[in-house]
């Protein structure tokens, strides 16, 4: 990546301030909305039993992707955490025991894996599509930031803290920019208080046409807790392998609830 690139970037992408950061204890009260919008839910678009992972944010587990699972897993989709405990980035032998995972569910099933990230999780997720399109259906990320430099979450420190690595020198070895070669949703919120909304949203692409930006209102640690991010989520899912469309915002309730994101 360019030099030039990343200053543009990082000049444009600041990261979220303290009164969106003090917004971020509203995930309770997202997770809790759950058993109201339940009736809702239960009318997500069902699953053909294909394999689903999911790569937690940083320094969460697999436990913090539990609910988004157990929902995922009741309508009919075969999902597994990334079990490799806590996400502290990508320590010696992550990306390669993440890797093997796919490679495996791919040959056991032999059916194509859906890849889900919540937000480092999800760069994961893109980079292991560029490296396993074949073994990879189509990718979702959830307040993912690969569209910024590091200075556009106020996560950066925690990641050098609990990786022991530099992340200028980590996203030097990698064009997260581009998205990779299968069906891409980036789902961002623009009240997300640790990731810039802007270093979300992936460019049009012509090597490949079929990527997304879906909105949501959310908080960053509730994304993966709100039932707008999981019925977006089921709603991408259950698309037949090959027939991939974008998200169809409607009038009403359902375009208050994904607002434009192009507005």
């Amino acid at each position: 990546m360019a030099t030039k690139t990343k200053q543009n970037i990082e000049a444009h992408h600041p990261a979220p301030s303290p009164w969106l950061i003090a917004l971020e204890f509203r995930a309770f009260w997202e997770l809790g909305s759950v058993l109201p919008a339940w009736p809702f839910l239960r009318r997500a678009p069902a699953g053909d039993g294909h394999s689903v992972i999911i790569f937690p944010g940083l320094s969460a587990s697999d436990g913090s992707t539990l609910p988004l699972r157990g929902f995922l897993e009741n309508l009919g989709h075969d999902v597994s955490g990334w079990n490799q405990g806590f996400n502290f980035g990508p320590r010696a032998g992550v990306l390669q025991a993440a890797k093997q995972q796919v490679i495996d569910t791919c040959q056991v099933t032999g059916k194509k894996v859906s890849l889900i990230g919540w937000s480092l999780g999800g760069i994961y997720a893109r980079e292991l599509a560029k490296e396993l399109p074949d073994c990879v259906r189509d990718v979702i990320t959830m307040g993912t930031p690969f569209a910024g430099s590091h200075h556009s979450t106020n996560a950066w420190r925690l990641y050098q803290l609990t990786s022991g690595r530099d992340i200028q020198r980590e996203v030097e070895q990698f064009d997260l920019p581009a998205a990779p070669p299968v069906p891409t949703t980036s789902i961002f919120s623009r009240t997300d208080g640790v990731v810039a909304w802007p270093a979300s949203v992936q460019t049009p692409s012509r090597a490949n046409p079929l990527t997304e930006n879906l909105e949501v209102i959310a908080s960053h640690i509730g994304l993966g807790l709100n039932p707008s991010t999981w019925w977006a989520v089921a709603d991408r899912l259950s698309q037949a392998e090959g027939q991939w469309k974008p998200f169809e915002r409607k009038r009403g309730l359902h375009g208050m609830i994904f607002p434009d994101p192009k507005r």
